[in-house]
């Protein structure tokens, strides 16, 4: 377990009121493992376990040396559920999570789709008379998709220090109402000046979302419950998109109501559906497991007891979320504890995490041209508008099962590497296809490759969003560095906006053959090459921690300064 300590002031500990040397000989120490989709959904474990026994796994907070350096600061806002002595037993523990998955995830997964609603109904809107009608061409287009994605990477920052200064709690909500505004405003687009405004004013609010949001979860899933949780949300991606296709199919039939083209219609109607479930979200995300109860909902959502489960097992789980440490910048971070320049200059310096910014960079530049371009291509093709929008679901729901398999598959391999690269194997092969097809394709084979192509399992992001935060190492660093891997990830997506352009169209042969070449990079060489690096700087740790004493270790946890996935004690994932 990767966690921060250094020597504190041991009031602290004794202020709290709570002992460190109470008796932790009923404790359970199981061996950590990732939370699958069977014990998700059926609440079954492998091995059969008595409901009412104790299910308090051991902690640092249980050992009368080390629990100092890990204590929670005054300040933290869940400090009065803080208790190392409290247990819970495993029937108390599954009807929280599930409680806490009504509560918390489904409106999480609600303002995701609200998200991917208003981010990608532009492609279902150039379904229709979208460029015509704005007398937009295909690089006008292109312009505008590099705008919202510079726009979205120059916002993530400002964004998580804005998250962390106010709450996920108020900023989550507040970005929601404030993009759907711009969203149902396009329906007033006159030409390529406003499209562009529109597309810079939707980056520049919907960046840094995607971490906000994942921020807030950790507030309430441990480090094995968030992953599982990560693919089902990524997943119902795919199935909003499912649900828009078929909007757009409805909607677009609008065209010329009130003297309107139907994908203006389009943008006011989705628009108006996503400022809904911004308002809905200011009543129904609590800034953490203490702070439910309010003016409009006085009894809370959670017992006391239930409150004192939550905090203890998150805490129990990964310190760093309450730590009290002596650093040069007075402590990790509360949840609404702003980041300081130090901090911030600290996360763009570690170089350890530079290997997965590369990725983020590099890993879906293969797949991203042929998925903006869909409605494009199967017009060119020969298809009309509302064929189009319904050819475009079989990719999307191939897409939720390729995906749902390759977190089962991860889930027994436990490799971060391989599943991550998972995604550029399966496009190499369809990227070759479609390059090899002749100048007058059959559109139904070009339609079979296409939909194959864009039927990857999409698990790249959100396996290196959490590769990133798991070797970052602490709650100021995850928050930043997710920042950062998602600025990357925004640049990827303004290279790939690049490579399909007018002047190859209708084929884009030149454009596949770089996203053959730059597919075969990313698997050739980045994806070993950053296994192998996170291998070396294990070994590197190793030489000299497991030389260590025992009581030199205690002397390093007692004076070190390093932070992070600086500690001698800290390993990197691969």
């Amino acid at each position: 377990m990767s966690v921060i300590s250094v020597s504190i002031d041991k009031n602290t500990v004794k202020d709290s009121g709570v002992s460190v040397h109470e008796v932790a000989a009923d404790l359970v120490d199981e061996e950590e493992h990732q939370l699958g989709f069977t014990e998700l959904f059926f609440r079954k474990r492998k091995h059969l376990i008595d409901p009412d026994a104790t299910a308090t796994k051991r902690s640092v907070f249980d050992d009368a040396v080390l629990a100092p350096h890990y204590w929670p600061k005054k300040n933290y806002e869940n400090i009065h559920r803080f208790d190392p002595s409290a247990r819970w037993t495993y029937r108390e523990e599954c009807a929280l999570m599930r409680k806490i998955d009504w509560k918390i995830m489904v409106m999480a997964a609600i303002g995701f789709a609200a998200l991917n609603l208003d981010r990608f109904n532009v492609n279902q809107a150039n379904s229709s008379t979208f460029l015509t009608d704005l007398n937009l061409t295909t690089d006008d287009f292109n312009l505008g998709n590099s705008i919202f994605r510079l726009t979205f990477l120059c916002a993530e920052l400002p964004s998580q220090l804005v998250s962390k200064r106010v709450g996920p709690d108020r900023w989550i909500p507040t970005q929601i109402c404030l993009w759907s505004l711009v969203s149902l405003s396009q329906f007033w687009l006159t030409g390529r000046t406003s499209f562009l405004a529109c597309r810079a004013l939707l980056g520049a609010l919907q960046g840094g979302f995607i971490p906000d949001l994942l921020l807030y979860l950790s507030y309430f899933y441990t480090k094995t419950e968030l992953p599982i949780r990560l693919a089902l949300l990524w997943m119902s991606t795919d199935l909003c998109n499912i649900v828009s296709s078929f909007l757009a199919f409805g909607i677009l039939h609008l065209d010329g109501a009130a003297g309107k083209a139907g994908w203006r219609w389009l943008f006011l109607i989705e628009g108006g559906i996503t400022l809904l479930i911004g308002v809905a979200a200011i009543f129904n995300m609590p800034a953490s497991p203490t702070q439910t109860k309010t003016w409009f909902r006085p009894n809370g959502w959670f017992t006391e007891r239930e409150e004192v489960i939550m905090v203890n097992r998150i805490l129990r789980d990964d310190p760093t979320k309450a730590i009290n440490l002596r650093y040069c910048l007075q402590g990790d971070m509360h949840n609404k504890e702003g980041l300081s320049l130090g901090r911030l200059w600290t996360a763009i310096c570690d170089y350890n995490l530079w290997p997965l910014y590369i990725l983020g960079l590099t890993f879906g530049i293969p797949d991203n041209p042929p998925l903006t371009y869909l409605t494009l291509l199967l017009r060119d093709i020969g298809f009309n508008t509302f064929q189009t929008n319904l050819l475009s679901i079989p990719y999307q729901a191939l897409g939720i099962v390729t995906m749902f398999l390759v977190t089962l598959l991860s889930e027994h391999i436990g490799e971060r590497t391989f599943v991550a690269m998972l995604e550029d194997l399966w496009t190499l092969p369809f990227l070759v296809a479609l390059y090899a097809l002749p100048s007058e394709p059959n559109q139904w084979v070009f339609f079979g490759i296409v939909t194959g192509l864009l039927s990857f399992p999409s698990v790249a992001y959100l396996h290196q969003l959490a590769w990133c935060s798991r070797n970052a190492g602490s709650v100021s660093g995850r928050t930043v560095n997710a920042s950062l891997y998602n600025m990357f990830l925004q640049a990827n997506s303004i290279i790939s906006s690049q490579i399909y352009v007018a002047s190859d169209a209708p084929r884009y042969e030149r454009g596949n053959r770089i996203l053959i070449v730059i597919c075969c990079i990313n698997i050739g060489v980045l994806y070993p090459g950053t296994k192998a690096y996170y291998i070396w700087r294990n070994r590197q740790r190793d030489k000299i921690w497991n030389v260590m004493t025992v009581e030199e270790r205690d002397h390093y946890l007692r004076t070190t300064m390093d932070v992070g996935n600086k500690r001698l004690d800290f390993r990197f994932a691969h």
